[in-house]
């Protein structure tokens, strides 16, 4: 059995969360294998891992350990939300106009 399981590490994230009002929230698995997939993706790029010992680890294994023990917060990024709602306003715009026409 893999450990910490999927449940396991949702109520450790969670638990953290509470801390800070700026944290999600998790309750899906999706939620979660996209969280740990972009911290990965981190590491491999050459951010330093927040855990001892992560030497000769894979970075997904280190990632969940760093979320598990409460290193890394998930926590809303409001650019990219603000690019998508300025994508939506020139669909919206790009709409508007070829009606006009």
């Amino acid at each position: 059995m893999i450990h910490p399981s999927y449940s396991e590490l949702i109520q450790a994230i969670n638990a953290n969360s509470e801390e800070d009002d700026n944290t999600i929230m998790l309750n899906s698995r999706y939620s979660l294998v996209l969280a740990t997939s972009k911290r990965a993706r981190q590491i491999i790029a050459g951010s330093e891992p927040l855990v001892p010992g992560a030497a000769g680890k894979k970075p997904l294994s280190v990632a969940i350990e760093e979320f598990y023990k409460g290193q890394v917060k998930i926590v809303a990024d409001t650019h990219e939300e603000e690019k998508e709602q300025e994508s939506s306003r020139e669909e919206n715009a790009e709409i508007t106009i070829s009606e006009e026409v």
